[in-house]
């Protein structure tokens, strides 16, 4: 005859004893049942091209922790807190549209401006969309839910960023005309103006960074810290200096994600070099390997900047970004010592 059996206080995989799980933690706390699984994560041939791919490129990375587990995502956004967070943000975002509109805002702008919009800002969105198919890479190979959750939220603020810039070729268009709001235009830009090739060779060769933690070193900790710098600070600053009040206003309430994105992707980051002592030889590896290429991508868009009626010189650009990358890059290095 058995006893009695004690109801227990939450999911017994949680392992969480007698604490209740809050509600990032339900629905993110061991959810890729399939990381580590043997003989392969997925119930398919162990040889089938999927299994094989994430064998090789998360399960067989050269970055290890005990339990990948144990990392949170420090604003613990689940898609209910996301939503609700991005909810009021769009409508901060079209007020913000709504209140220029009513001024009749673009039909004042310089047009010297406007052809700077035409070959800077407005071309990134092809930028902004590599960076969110890479958000969505890691994501999809993170090794936890944790991790695949904050990258794919991630995704969602780039596709937030480029939506705003197809907005702006548009109102743009109205009046200073139909070329600003035709893709095949900024397309070109993209592919053959010179102050695009570096960043354009830099992304398309970010797409091939196979490995996750690669992948994820190479976008959150070396590529988008330096194009949101260049964009959200250097760029909006020029916006100002320009009386593009609109412009750089959505692109600082772009910043606001890039924040968020910054605080997730450096604990990841601290997460990683504290789990074990070889990790920081790969991680910093990978960083050297990208940054030249980042630098160069830097250099020529920097140069755009006095194309402007107020003009930014390029090395002012180049130390916004430099500061701004250094201090990101303290906040995750420096807190974890070397061993």
């Amino acid at each position: 005859m058995t006893g009695p059996t004690r109801s227990l206080r939450t999911w017994s995989i949680a392992d969480a004893g007698r604490r209740r799980l809050n509600e990032y933690e339900i629905v993110t706390k061991k959810f890729h049942y399939h990381f580590g699984r043997q003989p392969a994560p997925f119930d398919l041939d162990p040889d089938s091209p999927i299994n094989q791919w994430y064998l090789r490129h998360r399960e067989g990375s050269p970055v290890q922790a005990d339990s990948w587990e144990e990392f949170s995502d420090p604003a613990q956004l689940n898609y209910r807190r996301y939503i609700a967070l991005q909810h009021d943000r769009e409508i901060y975002a079209e007020r913000v549209v709504d209140r220029f509109e009513a001024l009749d805002h673009d039909a004042g702008l310089d047009p010297a401006w406007v052809a700077v919009l035409g070959r800077v800002y407005l071309p990134a969105r092809f930028a902004l969309h590599v960076l969110q198919i890479t958000s969505l890479y890691v994501g999809q190979l993170a090794p936890s839910a944790a991790i695949t959750n904050a990258s794919f939220f991630q995704a969602a603020d780039e596709l937030r960023a480029l939506q705003w810039i197809a907005y702006r070729a548009k109102s743009l268009s109205l009046s200073h005309g139909p070329d600003l709001a035709d893709s095949t235009v900024a397309r070109r830009v993209w592919e053959q103006d010179p102050a695009w090739q570096p960043a354009r060779e830099l992304l398309e060769n970010l797409l091939l960074a196979y490995d996750w933690a690669e992948a994820f070193t190479a976008l959150d900790l070396v590529v988008k810290p330096a194009f949101d710098a260049l964009f959200k600070q250097a760029f909006a600053a020029l916006a100002t200096a320009n009386r593009d009040e609109l412009t750089a206003q959505l692109l600082h309430e772009s910043g606001v994600d890039s924040g968020r994105g910054q605080d997730w992707t450096g604990a990841l980051a601290r997460y990683i070099l504290a789990a074990r002592p070889g990790n920081r030889e790969h991680i910093l590896g990978w960083e050297s390997r990208w940054q030249p290429r980042v630098t160069r991508a830097i250099d020529a868009l920097a140069g755009t900047f006095g194309a402007a009626p107020a003009p930014a010189d390029a090395a002012s650009v180049r130390q916004t970004v430099d500061q701004a990358t250094t201090q990101f890059r303290n906040s995750w290095l420096t807190a974890v010592p070397a061993t």
